[in-house]
């Protein structure tokens, strides 16, 4: 007759079978195919209008298509804000958004995997600071040379900031040890 499994077995075998179940459900989850976002021609609002990517920006773009993603690799968007505005948080996090939504947009259309892996993967953000317009398109050139999606976002004018003023540079996503080589060096916001 076959002996009774203790209750210390039973719970290494239960925690065996719920890892595996959890691996085997991540696997099924992150191969299955990415969901087409229709993209209609947008209409111009305000919002648009008011803080958007400067249509040169886009043009400039290396192949987005060509960054990839091992299986497990984290990926992050990182948010490049100038200091030297005197943002309020308020105005900060609006940038933050229009960055983040750019960057978005614009990669989905171009590289639908990589971005599918970001959101698996946790959509990891990081706000960095520098200290100037210069610094800003310095990074963003140095990005676009590596086939990252850069999205830099221009202030109208109409509250904190001067008008045209870069205010915020979208990096990603993308793998972490690749945006490292971009923004590595810089400080936390």
């Amino acid at each position: 007759m076959a002996k009774p499994m203790s209750n210390q077995s039973l719970y290494i075998l239960a925690a065996v079978i719920s890892v595996a179940s959890a691996a085997a459900g991540f696997v099924y989850g992150a191969s299955r195919n990415v969901r087409q976002i229709p993209h209609d021609q947008p209409t111009k609002t305000e919002e648009q209008d008011e803080d958007s990517p400067s249509d040169e920006d886009s043009s400039a773009d290396g192949d987005l298509s060509s960054v990839t993603a091992g299986f497990l690799q984290p990926c992050k968007l990182v948010l490049v804000v100038r200091t030297d505005l005197d943002m309020t948080p308020g105005k900060i996090a609006a940038q933050c958004g229009h960055a983040t939504l750019a960057c978005y947009k614009a990669l989905t259309k171009k590289n639908s995997k990589l971005v599918r892996h970001w959101e698996v993967t946790g959509q990891t953000k990081i706000a960095l600071k520098v200290s100037s317009e210069e610094e800003i398109l310095e990074l963003e050139a140095i990005a676009k040379s590596l086939n990252l999606c850069a999205r830099s976002i221009q202030d109208a004018g109409r509250t904190q900031v001067e008008a045209g003023s870069r205010t915020v540079l979208g990096i990603g996503p993308a793998p972490v040890e690749l945006i490292n080589q971009v923004t590595g060096h810089l400080r936390l916001l």
